[in-house]
């Protein structure tokens, strides 16, 4: 009677054992699923490669807000600056993929390839995508006492004293500087370059008098051309003339043929990112750009919300690598290198 008891006990022992152990299987099959659904939980970080107060980063709070009360936690914006903004997505590649850290960056994702030699990750494998953001122009700016009042008497002025002009830049590898060389490249002279770390203290020392020129996206530049008393505009680098800025002439009907250079930005997070963070994601960055506030703020700063379709992250997969194949063939015949 006694053996029979205990055999019964070990049975049950086993049976309850094997139930548990059943169970914190099924559990651990389940959580990502819990997790995912949960999410978030916590603040996100939105990390962005260049300096406060700069261009990426005046759209990153912009956009922050909004994307916030969609998701129901705060977005951080945090800026890692460096390395002609490497650094930033450097250290969102290697964040855990959980969508708790993301990155908000221009074309400079599809510019670092070729600019650097050896970089610490690959924008098409090493990331997911969340959606296209917007397209931004860019002007081409003075000191407001530069002796050229209109773009034939800067190409004149340029032209006769080349290396004593100062062209200012965001730093290595900015979008600003890709902007400077293209516009050296063809007039065909030689500036001499000054790089900052980051747009906002370029400007400010163009302001300042510091430099002469610099080219830069209207995010950061369209409040001071529209002040009037603080930099001379000379031009616009779209093919069309902004809505919002309708007076100020284009390079390229200027004389500068065929100059043409927006600047597009894209969200990303690292990757491994579960899809379904991902669709969140993206659904609170779609809800941010069809914010009220967030539209009229962009209009005023005469950048584009690209259409629906492109807010997606099969369009900006496709975007980034069929800008990295184009940008690699024009710095490459270039000459140019970051590092």
């Amino acid at each position: 009677m006694t053996a029979t008891k205990t055999t019964k006990t070990k049975t049950w022992k086993f049976k309850t054992l094997l139930a548990a152990s059943a169970g914190a299987c099924l559990f651990a099959l389940q959580s990502p699923a819990i997790a995912q659904a949960a999410w978030p939980d916590k603040p996100i970080t939105m990390v962005v490669p260049y300096s406060a107060g700069g261009p990426t980063d005046v759209v990153a709070r912009m956009l922050a807000i909004p994307m916030g009360k969609s998701l129901g936690q705060t977005v951080i914006v945090e800026n890692t600056v460096g390395a002609g903004g490497t650094i930033a997505p450097t250290r969102v590649a290697r964040a855990a993929p959980n969508g708790y850290t993301i990155l908000i960056h221009h074309m400079g994702m599809a510019t670092a390839p070729a600019l650097y030699k050896k970089l610490n990750y690959d924008p098409l494998k090493d990331f997911e995508y969340i959606g296209q953001v917007l397209d931004v122009p860019m002007t081409l700016l003075s000191r407001k006492d530069f002796p050229a009042n209109n773009y034939q008497e800067l190409l004149a002025y340029v032209k006769a004293n080349k290396d004593k002009v100062t062209l200012a830049n965001a730093g290595v590898g900015a979008v600003s500087q890709l902007c400077g060389l293209l516009f050296m490249n063809q007039i065909g002279v030689q500036l001499t370059t000054v790089p900052y770390k980051g747009a906002g203290p370029a400007l400010n020392d163009l302001m300042g008098g510091q430099v002469d020129l610099l080219c830069d996206q209207t995010t950061q530049t369209a409040p001071v051309i529209k002040d009037g008393n603080r930099v001379k505009v000379f031009g616009v680098t779209t093919p069309q003339r902004l809505s919002s800025m309708p007076n100020i002439p284009t390079l390229d009907e200027q004389g500068l043929k065929g100059f043409d250079v927006r600047v597009w930005h894209g969200m990303y997070a690292p990757k491994g990112t579960p899809p379904a963070v991902i669709e969140k994601l993206n659904v609170a960055l779609r809800a941010a750009l069809q914010d009220d506030m967030v539209k009229h703020r962009l209009a005023e700063l005469s950048s584009e919300i690209v259409p629906l379709d492109k807010q997606t992250p099969e369009s900006l997969r496709t975007h980034l690598a069929a800008e990295v194949a184009k940008w690699g063939k024009v710095i490459r015949a270039a000459g140019v290198q970051a590092d």
